[in-house]
């Protein structure tokens, strides 16, 4: 009886990865003739060809596509738990994190960030990436290492998640906006409020990756029956922000999610009730023991807290 080892599975999980026999040697640091040898073993162990002449290349076979993703977790699940779980040496670890966000977390704790892991671990490289939308797909892949957001219902089920912060939406504009002008003419600008009407006089920037007219804001004003004139759509908050310190449009934005980009703009609490949202961390369950990703996780937390 055939007994594939642990051995086998890494193998199958390259060629299943890379689709070519000479990449998967590469990858595993192996002659093409043992990758050749390997892959003649997981043929006749699996009974199916696995992968086939196509030309002057190589594709999978449907058996082979239907397990590329499940051999590569059974891969990763394995590596984590033959893992031993020690403490890592920040002085001596060489590793680049990628960390997904919505826009305006890069702009408002990435300085922070950047520079206490550079204190603790100067070998660690941080990237960022826009999240452009809600997919979990690239945790799974390990191509993103943690992702921030509001964690809804529609969350894969197996994702961790730790809270960093509460925060909720304000309204920006222009320090010099006319609006807060007129006002400053008669009061200290420390007693200033924005009402109701004057912030529905207004003309305002709706932000959504989707283009969507509606969002949190305008579902909070649809409890009062009233609505907001909403002049242009952009994408994220920094672009809004840009916007409101060139124009009279007013941005109603995350407070914490944006603090260094409204530096010389004018900031007022919105005249109705809009739910705060809370953001979380969020990474794939496989890399819940790693010593390097823990301390990661730790350092995003510590960020957010002090900030």
């Amino acid at each position: 009886m055939i007994r594939p080892g642990l051995n086998l599975l890494i193998t199958l999980d390259a060629i299943l990865t890379e689709g070519s026999v000479a990449k998967a040697a590469r990858r595993l640091h192996l002659s093409p003739s043992a990758m050749s040898r390997a892959l003649a073993r997981l043929r006749d162990t699996m009974g199916d060809p696995l992968l086939v002449r196509a030309g002057r290349g190589l594709v999978a076979t449907p058996r082979a596509v239907e397990l590329r993703e499940q051999v590569s977790q059974l891969v990763q699940q394995a590596e984590a738990v033959l893992r031993p779980l020690s403490d890592v040496d920040l002085s001596q670890l060489t590793r680049t994190f990628t960390l997904r966000s919505s826009e305006g977390f890069a702009e408002n704790f990435g300085a922070e960030l950047i520079q206490r892991a550079h204190t603790q671990a100067p070998g660690v490289r941080l990237n960022f990436m826009i999240k452009a939308d809600k997919d979990s797909q690239l945790l799974r892949d390990g191509e993103v290492d943690v992702e921030t957001g509001v964690v809804t219902s529609t969350m894969s089920p197996e994702l961790r998640t730790q809270a960093l912060f509460r925060d909720r939406f304000i309204g920006v504009m222009r320090a010099d906006h006319p609006a807060l002008v007129r006002l400053q003419q008669n009061k200290k600008a420390g007693n200033i409020k924005i009402s109701l009407a004057r912030y529905l006089d207004s003309q305002h920037i709706g932000i959504s990756r989707k283009g969507l007219v509606s969002g949190p804001v305008d579902s909070a004003l649809q409890e009062l029956n009233r609505t907001r004139h909403i002049s242009t759509i952009v994408a994220g908050f920094s672009t809004a922000l840009a916007l409101a310190r060139s124009t009279d449009l007013i941005a109603s934005v995350p407070e914490r999610h944006t603090g260094n980009l409204r530096d010389g703009m004018y900031s007022f609490t919105l005249p109705f009730t809009v739910p705060e949202i809370s953001v979380a961390l969020i990474w794939h369950p496989r890399m819940q023991a790693d010593p390097a990703h823990r301390w990661l996780r730790e350092l995003v937390l510590a960020t957010c807290s002090k900030s």
